[in-house]
């Protein structure tokens, strides 16, 4: 009887070259639109003809990545921690994280390649095989047509759920908000600044909003609520007292991340969890929200957070405290599975945001992945290297290039010699 064939190092690397040899050649940009947002595609290219694929946040300027670009030609991507560490002063809160979290993303994408694992093992292994999906879904004025557009979803396999209710329901109907002259147009003031305060009546009014989806759905499945509006905190603990009797799954981001101390006032106040995160850059950041017992659940955006290994680091460090990690994304199939890798390699992982599920053609912008990704209310984890998929889809990319600003992997070579004097001590 002859011995069955052992398995062999050199069967699951390119032997073709080492890589320890793998070096960054080139980093080029392509601009997407309508995922639903605007997004830029990063695609790192190196010296052994491995490329690696990441994102830049919807919203956020490509230049955040390709800045980034002089500081990674002739590094070894496999090095991702290293690499990370010398461009993450880059970042920042909120969008301006997006050119340091796409890289990173990228980064893990090569590795993975090089090594021919997927992304979760060089994040320590997986926890999960597959991630729970929550489906964002667009608002309407009437509550029991936002019921039906939720059981549709709930018909379509998702188990999780999330709508927005705020003062957008309320304008127009007299009585029911208070508020300073420009404060009710305005999007760029704080909470804190704006002096606007819902009414008695105003609360009512969302109540039964919330009362009208919850008697069509019914209370088996969990249902996230988001968008209160530029509120201050008295009027974000009243309508949260209101709505606690419907046992919604959390209220998102009801006041900025920033507030520890309103953080930690909603939070005592009411009974249902609060959630905030998405914006909020690197793990320091959500150090004094769970130091401080301020929220229930935190909600990093991978693609704003600090990339994959990073935002695991953040799971990790709430689980400490007892906290559970839901996570925010709104992205190409890329990102997506950026965050399904670190979703399956982070033990306190609780459910992540699906923001297309009325693009039919989304899951089709990679390719070697099922089709939609997304299948009874979740997204199987890829076991092939890197973040899984075997390429994009080119012709289907190039049929959603930005208009406002086509590019489509063109040479960057201006951005290869930009230099400044990075270090951050003396």
């Amino acid at each position: 009887m002859s011995t069955p064939a052992q398995p062999r190092p050199e069967d699951h690397v390119n032997t073709y070259s080492r890589p320890t040899d793998l070096k960054i050649t080139d980093l080029r940009i392509a601009n997407l639109s309508g995922l639903p947002m605007r997004c830029s595609i990063i695609r790192l290219e190196t010296n052994q003809g491995l490329v690696g694929y990441g994102e830049v946040r919807d919203g956020a300027s490509k230049t955040y990545a390709l800045l980034l670009k002089s500081r990674l030609l002739g590094e070894n991507p496999c090095n991702v921690d290293q690499v990370f560490r010398k461009i993450k002063q880059f970042g920042y809160h909120g969008r301006q994280a997006g050119g340091v979290c796409g890289v990173e993303m990228a980064l893990m994408d090569l590795a993975g390649k090089a090594y021919g694992v997927p992304a979760y093992m060089l994040a320590g292994g997986k926890f999960r095989d597959k991630i729970l999906c929550y489906c964002d879904t667009d608002s309407t004025p009437d509550g029991t047509e936002m019921g039906r557009r939720l059981k549709a979803r709930m018909d379509m396999g998702f188990k999780f759920l999330k709508m927005d209710v705020g003062i957008g329901l309320l304008k127009g109907i007299p009585g029911t908000l208070i508020a300073p002259p420009g404060m009710l147009e305005s999007r760029n003031i704080m909470h804190p600044f704006t002096g606007i305060q819902i009414t008695d009546k105003g609360i009512a009014i969302l109540s039964e909003y919330v009362k009208a989806v919850r008697d069509v759905i019914g209370y088996e499945i969990p249902l996230a609520v988001d968008h209160f509006g530029h509120i201050g905190i008295e009027s974000c603990i009243r309508l949260g007292k209101e709505l606690d009797q419907y046992t919604l799954a959390w209220y998102e981001d009801m006041i900025p991340w920033q507030y520890t101390d309103q953080w930690v006032r909603l939070s005592q106040a009411v009974d249902t969890p609060t959630c905030t995160g998405e914006d909020i850059y690197l793990k320091e950041g959500f150090v004094p929200l769970l130091q401080n017992r301020a929220v229930s659940i935190i909600h990093p955006d991978l693609a704003s957070s600090g990339g994959i290994l990073e935002t695991k680091k953040i799971g990790d460090m709430a689980q400490d405290y007892g906290v559970a990690m839901a996570m925010h994304m709104a992205a190409s199939p890329i990102c997506a599975l950026a965050n399904v890798h670190c979703a399956a390699a982070t033990e306190n992982f609780l459910v992540l945001e699906n923001h297309s599920v009325d693009l039919p053609w989304w899951s089709d912008l990679v390719t070697g992945l099922p089709s939609p990704l997304v299948q009874d209310g979740y997204i199987q984890v890829p076991e092939k290297p890197g973040l899984g998929f075997d390429d994009i889809n080119e012709d289907l990319f190039r049929q959603h290039i930005d208009p406002t600003d086509p590019m489509f992997f063109e040479p960057t070579d201006a951005w290869n010699n930009e230099r400044s004097h990075d270090r951050l001590w003396s």
